[in-house]
């Protein structure tokens, strides 16, 4: 039976909000986001099934049964897709998509086709009223409206509102990509946590930071670890004292993906050395015990890093 598409809206052009439609420029800016880029579908098919039909998202279709998605994107979810156009994946440099689709290369092709879906059904109008959203591969999404043009990350959301039996797509002009490096190579690559990774070495810990976790690592720089009193660094770097660096080490680091929103809503937490460490916000400015965030939510294959500028230690220490 042949299934039937029905167009439920079109506002392909939509005047400016004036400045008595909306209370502020960033309410405008979304509003008129919102009003030039919804195109709403009503469909009986499903994601996959649906992106098929379209026919400009054969690319997207092959990844995703060259990933081995196909099964979880045709069950229930709900789930909201932000598909790439075939010119959206004509854009990748030459030969990634080739490399992509190599059966070797599986886990990375699910990773990035994962980050372009989040759990739930996600409205154009709730996209640009918010700034980002954890995707299915557990990295976030950022969303931001400029000029009245929505954006996931980079890519330029182009239709929106395209309904499926389990879910919603989004049509973006780009693919967006998620981070590729796991914790520790995040901070060698970053090269201001040199002393942070001389110390994991000493401990023993990198072959645990390199695991699947996922892991939220409160890092200090090496300016951070200049603060410790003079020796401090030394004695802890001895072979003898690897059990008492791996404590303080372990004081930094938390189970699961914590971002900084929910980590201040969380308030406190319980750190892989058993103790809890607190996260409050003092003058505007986020702490953790002691020590200041400086910059949050950097996103790794594993978990998610912010940076201190000073090393906490637990109370024993």
């Amino acid at each position: 039976m042949k299934t039937t598409l029905l167009l439920a809206s079109a506002l392909l052009v939509a005047p400016i909000a004036s400045a008595q439609d909306c209370p502020s420029k960033q309410a405008c800016s979304q509003q008129t986001a919102r009003k030039a880029i919804t195109v709403s579908y009503v469909d009986h098919k499903d994601i996959v099934d649906t992106a098929i039909s379209a026919g400009s998202f054969n690319t997207l279709v092959a990844a995703v049964q060259a990933a081995g998605l196909v099964e979880t994107l045709k069950s229930d979810g709900p789930f909201t897709v932000f598909a790439p156009t075939d010119e959206a994946f004509a854009k990748l440099p030459k030969g990634t998509l080739e490399t992509l689709l190599k059966p070797e290369n599986k886990a990375l092709l699910s990773s990035i086709l994962t980050y372009h879906v989040v759990s739930g059904k996600v409205t154009a109008d709730q996209v640009s009223g918010r700034a980002r959203a954890a995707s299915v591969n557990g990295q976030q999404i950022d969303f931001r409206v400029e000029n009245g043009t929505v954006f996931v990350d980079d890519a330029r959301v182009v239709s929106a509102d395209i309904g499926c039996t389990n879910g919603v797509i989004h049509v973006i002009d780009s693919v967006i990509l998620p981070a590729t490096e796991d914790i520790v190579a995040t901070a060698v690559e970053a090269g201001s946590f040199n002393t942070l990774a001389a110390a994991l070495r000493a401990a023993h810990l990198v072959e645990t930071l390199q695991g699947k976790g996922p892991f939220t690592v409160f890092a200090p720089t090496d300016d951070a670890f200049k603060k410790l009193p003079a020796g401090t660094l030394d004695t802890l770097l001895k072979p003898e004292n690897r059990q008492q660096l791996a404590s303080i080490l372990k004081y930094h680091v938390v189970s699961g993906r914590i971002f900084a929103s929910d980590a201040v809503q969380a308030g406190t937490f319980k750190t892989l050395l058993g103790s809890s460490a607190q996260l409050r916000i003092r003058d505007g400015q986020l702490y953790v015990n002691g020590a200041r965030i400086v910059k949050t939510d950097l996103e790794t294959t594993n978990g998610v890093i912010h940076v201190i500028d000073e090393v906490i230690l637990p109370e024993s220490h």
